[in-house]
């Protein structure tokens, strides 16, 4: 990436954002409009669309109409998967650009959102393509004289709602297997992130995607996520965001047509070190960037730091050392390593959730306050919390910010026992050199995902989901077109 240009872009104008609906731009039909504020600087970057239950209404309309016609699912497999890897190598053309725009958008710092949204967003989109030909109906063994065939169907119109922290890389879990299997969809994005997302659905358009087949519409989620979710014309609801949306999204489907709702609601995620591990120096500073990073806006965040008690003070001050020496500020300068936290309401409730660990008998090590104030941007300084219980509200709600708490454990069955003694279940991390232990953790702490050694960096081919309120179902790899198909058994008499 070059400086220049990343700064280039960063100045051109952004022109206002409308609803994408049956390949066409519509503005709401009321003609009301929502602010989009840059977290990096305050200021107002554009205008969307606020869509209405009408608006919505008129997508999933066009999403059934192109579904019963048949004009993408009805196409040959070779066809599909040109289009979506002409759809891929468009995203990767104008990566840069889209990076950018993320960035203003929603402040993540550019030398990760190039990685994370259009590359690793091009990188799905062209996984699924390639996957959508090779995957084949099965042969039941029945008895003699009978031939039992089960056929893998797309389910019809998915709805999907996705978060702000990172548009792309999310929306094309979602859209990439959902379009291979030949479905219509629908998108909702987030109201204080759409940008980036919406330039890709028009990209899609450009590389020939029909017209109806993928549509947008921008708004309020007390609005148009739920004109989605009592919609009787949506098949199915793919979501990731927090636990109460989540559980207003199933009882909508329970209220319609109960439609199928998938759901990745975050975590609190354990990051369990012992002192035999390989290299406590890398512990600390991978512990650092796996929760400071993004300001701490990933749903994986390794939020929960539990260290060995013979280790605790100095493996806490290395951490420190890490946090304090990375560089907070304007997203999208290379050098930031933490960016900006995406509005000023997150930020306000991640400094409330270290007023209450420090009430709660919690020590601030390093952080804690809102810094570069002068910038008009929210940012907040890496945070470290020690003292944090098992029970404490820090341990145990997801702050989705850049604060980490600490907890000591004297025993592998302690540490495991803390791991899990929360509502969450998506990721988690162990660092420890003795291999059967490593087992052991990845056996005993209930999640989706354990890492061992290292935290992050899992990609595609490997699926991304949650146990207990972390959610249901999968993102990522080829157990995610599960969620997008049906299956429908012929038995037939010979």
């Amino acid at each position: 990436m070059d400086q220049t240009k990343i700064d280039a872009l960063r100045m051109q104008a952004v022109p206002d954002f409308k609803h994408l609906i049956n390949g066409q731009h519509v503005a709401a039909s009321d003609g009301a409009t929502m602010d989009v504020v840059s977290p990096a600087d305050g200021t107002l970057l554009t205008r969307v669309a606020k869509g209405t239950a009408a608006d919505m209404n008129a997508a999933i309309t066009a999403a059934r109409a192109a579904f019963e016609d048949r004009r993408w699912a009805g196409q040959p497999p070779a066809t599909r998967k040109k289009v979506l890897l002409k759809w891929a190598d468009l995203i990767e053309a104008n990566a840069l650009e889209l990076a950018v725009l993320g960035v203003r958008d929603n402040g993540t710092e550019i030398s990760m959102a190039f990685r994370a949204e259009p590359g690793s967003a091009a990188a799905t989109i062209r996984f699924y393509a390639e996957a959508l030909d090779k995957l084949y109906g099965e042969i039941a063994p029945t008895p003699p004289g009978i031939l039992g065939m089960i056929h893998k169907e797309p389910v019809g119109v998915v709805g999907a709602i996705i978060p702000w922290n990172f548009p792309m890389m999310i929306g094309a879990w979602k859209m990439g297997p959902a379009l291979a299997m030949g479905n219509s969809v629908v998108l909702k994005p987030a109201e204080t992130a759409s940008l980036s997302l919406m330039r890709m659905v028009e990209l899609a358009h450009e590389a020939g995607l029909p017209p109806g087949v993928l549509n947008a519409v921008t708004g309020e989620g007390a609005v148009v996520g739920e004109a989605m979710g009592l919609s009787m014309d949506v098949d199915a609801l793919v979501f990731t965001g927090s636990g109460g949306t989540g559980r207003r999204l199933m009882t909508y489907a329970a209220q319609s047509n109960l439609k199928r709702v998938y759901l990745e609601l975050g975590g609190k995620s354990p990051n369990v070190v012992f002192a035999d591990a390989p290299n406590l120096d890398e512990a600390a500073a991978v512990a650092a960037a796996g929760i400071f990073r993004n300001a701490g806006q990933v749903c994986v965040a390794g939020s929960r730091l539990l260290v060995e008690a013979s280790i605790h003070d100095d493996f806490v001050a290395a951490v420190a050392k890490a946090a304090k020496a990375m560089r907070v500020g304007d997203p999208l300068k290379l050098e930031t390593q933490v960016g900006a936290v995406n509005s000023e309401a997150q930020l306000d409730a991640n400094l409330g959730f270290v007023e209450t660990a420090m009430a709660e008998g919690g020590n601030v090590v390093t952080g804690g306050t809102r810094i570069l104030q002068d910038t008009g941007g929210y940012y907040m300084a890496p945070t470290i919390v020690t003292g944090v219980t098992p029970d404490a509200t820090l341990a145990q709600k997801e702050v989705f910010g850049p604060v980490l708490g600490v907890t000591p454990f004297e025993t592998e069955e302690e540490a495991i026992g803390i791991a899990n003694s929360t509502v969450y279940g998506l990721a988690g991390g162990v660092w420890t050199a003795n291999l059967s232990r490593a087992h052991r953790m990845v056996a005993g702490i209930r999640t989706g995902v354990v890492h061992v050694n290292t935290y992050g960096g899992p990609d595609v081919a490997v699926p991304m989901g949650g146990v207990g309120q972390s959610g249901n179902g999968h993102d990522k790899s080829l157990h995610a077109i599960d969620k997008y198909i049906n299956l429908k058994t012929a038995w037939i008499k010979l």
